[in-house]
């Protein structure tokens, strides 16, 4: 057998492999939100401890409650099938600091940590209000071990 004959070859093996891949993959609008055993849709991921809040971060609280809650659940616990809970180790400002949810807010967010879809922009949400929401959930975060 020649080089271009070998060539030849390894070009149809990799482009059958690629269409193999490409045939199989699902964007994240396409993947179901992570399944939580017989879990209604809409039940809370988390449980949550929720701190007495004072200043910034119980201004937060109805901050999120107006604009966050109806997807994240109340006191950012996530919701089966919705949105993912903020009250997680992947949202620790380690990882995701106080700018991600200024810019997620803003500009909407490609789905990458959770199956549940695109985040869109959140319509009318001010910077003020996000700074007080995120002063909300990291209380929230840090009352629940996640610092």
């Amino acid at each position: 057998m020649n080089n271009n004959m070998r060539l030849g070859i390894a070009v149809l093996a990799l482009a059958g492999f690629g269409a193999l891949i490409y045939s199989n993959y699902k964007s994240p609008d396409q993947v179901a939100a992570p399944a939580t055993g017989d879990a209604p849709v809409g039940r809370a991921i988390v449980q949550v401890s929720v701190p007495e809040l004072t200043g910034q971060a119980a201004i937060g609280k109805l901050a999120f409650n107006a604009k966050c809650a109806t997807c994240h659940g109340d006191n950012a616990v996530g919701q089966v099938g919705v949105a993912p809970p903020l009250v997680h180790q992947i949202y620790r400002p380690g990882h995701h600091g106080d700018m991600a949810f200024l810019m997620a807010a803003r500009n909407g967010v490609r789905s990458h940590h959770w199956k549940f879809g695109n985040m869109p922009p959140v319509d009318g949400i001010t910077d003020a209000e996000v700074k007080s929401i995120v002063a909300y959930v990291r209380a929230l975060q840090q009352a629940n071990g996640i610092n």
